[in-house]
């Protein structure tokens, strides 16, 4: 996409920018960014007005490491040091953003897919894409870019690095939101041509006042599938169940483990850490597969991805081929054994109670642990009901035989109460109010035989108690 064509999706308001622009008018972005730490040379810079930052601070400093362009509100001072021939002015750059993506998906030929849901979303997407790329080019949401910035930043993937949108069959995407109406505004930027909902889960309380109004905003993506499309929803939630009322002109497709589903798994196996295996069985037929990833939770992410595959006809054993081979996303229940003889598993990019306590009932069927230590940061986005759902999470934390907790800041020292109450001694359930004061504590406890959860809300950087294990001990090389 040339520069004039960029200013020509803008609208009228960006047509003045093009004498100015002159020959750069026939120029191609090598990219776009909206983070000055890593634009690259060639990139089109949008400064962003963020909650915390103001990308326009950025704009001689994007401008002198090689941006191509940067679009900037028309209001923006740019002052006598920057070159008004390498600026597009127009009126909202966010909005800028999404309408070149949106630009982008309208001439596209391919297949949108969108993931939401309150758990699993990074995986599903992986696992997902893993498995269309037996069939086709795939395009994916990078990392968890999942919001009102990302989604689009995402869907320009294919516009950049000399790629073009006609190179690619499909796009993954996640859509995140912690607030109503979100989803919906990105299903009108990216309207998906097949919706997934993986989950519904008491995430985000802060911002919502039950569970149910969870459930209708992530049934905001089902509302916004294209007419003729098709929707993927999980059969053991009843919430998610309940979506398909929603519309009558698209196809449903189901997944699950306990009730009848278009796709399930059967036989599952699971050595609580590492692999799980099972017999996955589709519409068109049955094939065994292995996940490198523990837990029933990992399983409904890859029923998910798999009811995606049956719907575009890959066959079964083909998709068992494509999980059993997909990426499984940094801190996201990530397996680490150090030669001292104990493993940890790094889940600690994001937690909500129910995430929690999917994990402890995983690490509870390691066949190999002498000691189950699980370190769970505080939870955050809870809203009133934070202090009791984690207290509740401690109580049923004692009863799972984890044999030492280790509660992290504000909140956790309800989960610690909860557990206290609930019969675990209390050198068996500790809280600390910093994962540094965390790491100290499981550098001085760990042994040989332990296996370690270290689970929680991004915010609480619980994934520094990961780092100074890693910096403390040595860790094995991976087997192969």
């Amino acid at each position: 996409m040339k520069l004039a064509e960029i200013l020509a999706v803008f609208g009228l308001e960006a047509f003045e920018n093009a004498a100015r622009t002159g020959e750069s008018a026939r120029v191609e972005p090598s990219g776009y960014s909206i983070d000055s730490r890593t634009l690259r040379e060639g990139d089109l810079f949008l400064a962003i007005k963020g909650e915390i930052h103001d990308g326009h601070q950025y704009v001689a400093d994007v401008l002198a490491k090689g941006a191509i362009a940067a679009v900037v509100q028309r209001t923006f001072d740019a002052g006598p040091k920057i070159d008004p021939a390498r600026l597009i002015r127009v009126d909202d750059t966010l909005a800028a953003l999404q309408r070149l993506a949106s630009s982008v998906l309208k001439s596209w030929r391919g297949e949108e897919i969108a993931i939401t849901g309150s758990m699993g979303k990074t995986t599903t997407k992986e696992m997902t894409a893993a498995t269309l790329s037996r069939v086709g080019r795939v395009v994916k949401t990078a990392g968890n870019l999942n919001n009102e910035y990302g989604l689009p930043l995402s869907v320009m993937q294919m516009e950049s690095g000399g790629a073009h949108a006609s190179e690619f069959d499909f796009a993954v995407l996640e859509m995140g939101m912690n607030h109503s109406g979100e989803i919906e505004r990105l299903a009108k930027i990216a309207p998906p041509d097949v919706a997934v909902v993986t989950v519904v889960a008491p995430v985000h309380l802060e911002f919502f006042s039950s569970i149910d109004e969870i459930a209708a905003a992530k049934s905001e993506i089902v509302l916004g599938t294209r007419s003729g499309g098709a929707v993927v929803l999980n059969a053991d939630d009843e919430r998610v169940a309940g979506m398909r009322r929603l519309r009558a002109d698209v196809e449903y497709r189901t997944f699950g483990i306990e009730r009848k589903a278009d796709v399930s798994a059967r036989s599952l196996e699971s050595d609580g850490v590492s692999s799980t295996s099972f017999d996955l069985v589709t519409l068109r037929g049955e094939a065994a597969c292995t996940l490198a990833a523990a837990g029933r939770h990992s399983v409904y992410n890859a029923l998910a991805a798999a009811a995606v595959g049956d719907y575009y006809g890959i066959l079964p054993e083909e998709i068992a081929r494509a999980l059993s081979a997909a990426p499984l996303p940094k801190m996201r229940g990530e397996v680490l054994r150090f030669v001292e003889g104990f493993t940890v598993i790094d889940d600690s990019y994001n937690s909500n109670p129910k995430a929690l306590i999917e994990m402890i009932r995983t690490i509870g069927m390691s066949r190999e642990a002498s000691r189950r230590i699980v370190i769970a940061g505080e939870m955050l986005e809870l809203g009133v009901a934070g202090p009791e759902l984690h207290y509740q999470a401690g109580r049923e934390i004692a009863s799972s035989g984890v044999d030492l907790l280790i509660g992290v800041r504000g909140l956790a020292a309800e989960m610690i109460e909860g557990a206290r109450e609930a019969g675990m001694a209390e050198g068996a359930a500790r809280f600390c109010e910093t994962p540094e004061a965390a790491a100290e504590l499981i550098k001085r406890e760990v042994r040989a035989g332990d296996l370690v959860l270290v689970k929680g809300s991004r915010g609480v950087r619980i994934e520094r108690v990961v780092n100074r294990l890693r910096e403390s001990f040595e860790q094995r090389r991976r087997e192969g």
